[in-house]
């Protein structure tokens, strides 16, 4: 498969259509691309089915109720598209990229004629977002220069394309200086979350997480959350200061594309990586249960 996500085989749908991959386009001018009016969900289909699809599509219309957008189309239409559109690109294991976004009907700040559009496109690069080799040596983080904004300052609940821009200048910010990815704190500089996965830290049978009072609380995060209940851990969702990241022994990130992926280091502090540890089987345990989980 072509790496240009522009210059592909295969179909998306588009406001209610399958369109030659492409085919699907849509004019320069138009208020998702220029404001950032879009949201959008990240999924996974695993041995041909959508994991957790109906979430997913329940969190796509929240967001696009929070930024004030209406879909044109009923729950049941878009699990039946993205369904759908596997079997049409004859996908077994693939990554799934709902949008919606404002078109342009109408430009500049003002919504209330916009007109709304959806699309779902799926591809398969994706079945591991970070590299093997990576994933089972560790992932590095650095401490990003941006911030999680407040609650009353960002939408933080929705899905929404604008809030990441600050994620992809994070990113950035850490492959340039040679790690995989970026932690990034929040505004009141408690551990927030990964720029696109939510986060996690071991201490024995106790398992930290960041309270997501001003970031997504990922369906990964919650599905994580619950198998390690099952398991007999301790799991507290807490504010953890930057410094108190030295108290834990493991650590490892959590989300659609990132699935569970052990963290190696942030900043200078080490973790514990490799077979023997507890993140090493909550990757494999995690791993058996999307598989498993229809």
């Amino acid at each position: 498969m072509s790496e240009n996500f522009t210059d592909r085989d295969g179909f998306i749908w588009v406001n209610g259509q399958f369109i030659p991959w492409r085919d699907a386009k849509t004019h320069i001018v138009n208020q998702g691309l220029h404001y950032g009016s879009a949201v959008f969900e990240g999924e996974r289909a695993y041995n041909g089915k959508i994991f957790k699809s109906k979430e997913h599509t329940d969190r796509l219309f929240k967001s696009a109720e929070i930024v004030g957008m209406n879909i044109p189309y009923l729950k049941d239409e878009i699990n039946l598209a993205k369904n759908d559109l596997i079997l049409k690109m004859n996908f077994s294991n693939c990554y799934l990229r709902p949008l919606v976004w404002r078109g342009g009907n109408q430009m500049g700040i003002s919504t209330t004629h916009s007109n709304i559009n959806v699309s779902i496109s799926a591809w398969e690069d994706w079945t591991s977002y970070f590299k093997m080799e990576d994933r089972l040596a560790g992932l590095k983080l650095i401490t990003s220069p941006w911030k999680r904004p407040a609650p009353d300052a960002s939408p933080y609940e929705a899905k929404s394309s604008g809030i990441y821009v600050i994620c992809t200048m994070s990113k950035e910010f850490a492959e340039k200086k040679g790690y995989h990815d970026a932690l990034m704190l929040d505004h009141r500089n408690y551990v927030a979350e990964g720029t696109g996965a939510n986060i996690f830290f071991i201490k024995d049978n106790k398992v930290d997480t960041p309270i997501p009072d001003c970031f997504l609380n990922g369906i990964t995060r919650q599905v994580v959350i619950e198998m390690l209940l099952k398991q007999g851990f301790e799991v507290n969702e807490k504010f953890i200061k930057p410094q108190e990241i030295n108290n834990y022994d493991e650590a490892f990130l959590t989300g659609t594309a990132a699935e569970l992926t052990p963290i190696s280091l942030i900043d200078n502090k080490k973790f514990l990586v490799g077979e023997n540890t507890t993140t090493y089987k909550l990757m494999n345990d995690f791993s058996n249960l999307v598989k498993t989980s229809f």
